[in-house]
């Protein structure tokens, strides 16, 4: 028994093993949980839970700096992928509906969720974090109820234009409130620095990273113009991406709005960089799958017995769903969408799950809140990881039923109507 303590002790205090086996749990669990209907990610977050619980010595303080470094590299490929969809032919042919649609729901999801935590308590730069987190929407339940019955029409079209732009806009809103939060919480911590100022800081902090985002992204078009084979560009594109990374750490910039700006510019630039893109898709499912583990492996139930938590994870779960319906039909009735596409395109905006799992993690990483070096902001992002956590377990539980009920009442309604 001494002998298999020791043997376990040994390599959990070792990087290459614990990622090695948070990888094989994930794959092996989220396997299982897909036979029962639940998405990939469930089964990554509980293979975390277990290897924890298995292995305790499986993230130790001495392998945070390997952990995080992996939440960066993934959280930069999302970014550099999202960045991509704002092409612009793209955002023109999806219509000036979509965009009003998504802004105004977007902006009510944000104003009711910060809002209601401030209120209920909360302190006001996390709530903030919160409230644009609380506008992320999951499409894999989306995509994958449409493709079950088989929808067609106007309805899934406005469905599919919004969710995509949903994300999106959300990741760039997310990385500009972070460096403003981050800057409103360092300010509380030094004494010759008012919050004007360090609102100032922020601002420049965010278009200093639009700038590194736009050189990367124009040395990467440079470099791969010429290049034809996938294995050229894609040791290119990683280098580049994680020297950008890099430098947005070492320099104090958001890594995510460097990567998102490196995105839209490569894809405005010329369409051929589509490839670029196209060469790190092998890359992603590993990435994401360790991502997500780690997640799970870092969560605490212990916090979810703590009333205070359940109050403010009821708070946030009912003001996002209420703003999210809401904001889509407000968005809807200001463009004079029909009434069909208006009473129900705002259920299929409800499940919540990858995208804010892993802007909360990002949070918890970000160079710009972790030279803040405070007890109370790392024990409150914390909580906010649970809040968030409980919202997609819930999400995945009634999100599906929601998304289907709305699409077969869009979709029907629009047909009686035509």
């Amino acid at each position: 028994m001494d002998t298999f303590h020791e043997f376990k002790t040994l390599l959990s205090a070792h990087p290459v093993f614990a990622i090695g086996l948070l990888l094989l749990a994930g794959y092996g669990v989220g396997k299982l949980v897909g036979r029962f209907g639940l998405p990939e990610i469930t089964g990554y977050i509980l293979a975390g839970i277990l290897v924890r619980q298995t292995f305790s010595g499986i993230y130790p303080e001495g392998m945070r700096e390997a952990f995080a470094m992996i939440t960066e590299i993934a959280l930069s490929l999302v970014a550099l992928t999202i960045g991509a969809e704002f092409s612009l032919p793209k955002l023109r042919r999806i219509g000036k509906d979509v965009i009003i649609i998504t802004l105004v729901q977007i902006l009510l999801v944000f104003a009711v969720v910060s809002g209601a935590l401030w209120l209920s308590g909360m302190g006001l730069p996390f709530a903030l974090l919160l409230g644009i987190i609380a506008t992320a929407t999951e499409p894999a339940a989306t995509v994958a109820e449409v493709h079950a019955l088989q929808a067609r029409g106007r309805f899934v079209d406005y469905l599919f234009g919004v969710v995509a732009l949903d994300d999106a806009t959300c990741v760039v809103l997310f990385s500009v409130i972070l460096a403003v939060t981050a800057r409103l919480l360092y300010s509380t911590r030094v004494d010759d620095s008012a919050a004007f100022i360090q609102v100032l800081r922020a601002l420049k902090e965010i278009g200093f990273s639009l700038l590194l985002g736009i050189l990367a992204g124009w040395s990467l078009h440079r470099m791969t113009q010429r290049r034809k084979g996938a294995n050229e560009v894609l040791i290119v594109t990683i280098g580049v991406l994680f020297v950008t990374t890099a430098l947005a750490v070492v320099l104090h910039l958001s890594p995510l709005l460097a990567n998102l700006a490196t995105g839209a510019l490569l894809i405005n630039m010329s369409a051929r960089n589509h490839r670029i893109l196209r060469t790190l898709e092998p890359l992603t499912p590993p990435v994401y799958a360790l991502f997500f583990t780690i997640a799970g492996a870092k969560l605490d139930f212990q916090i979810m017995a703590d009333p205070g938590l359940l109050l403010l994870g009821g708070v946030y779960i009912v003001s996002r769903a209420v703003s999210k319906y809401g904001g889509v039909y407000m968005g809807c009735r200001l463009r004079g969408i029909p009434a069909a596409i208006r009473r129900n395109l705002g259920w299929c905006m409800l499940p919540q799950g990858g995208v804010a799992l892993g802007l909360i993690l990002l949070a918890q990483t970000s160079p710009l809140v972790t030279r803040i070096d405070a007890i109370e902001v790392n024990e409150m992002l914390v909580r906010m990881l649970n809040i968030v956590l409980m919202c997609v377990i819930l999400s995945e539980l009634i999100g599906p039923p929601l998304v289907r009920m709305g699409i077969q009442r869009g979709c029907e309604e629009r047909a009686q109507t035509t």
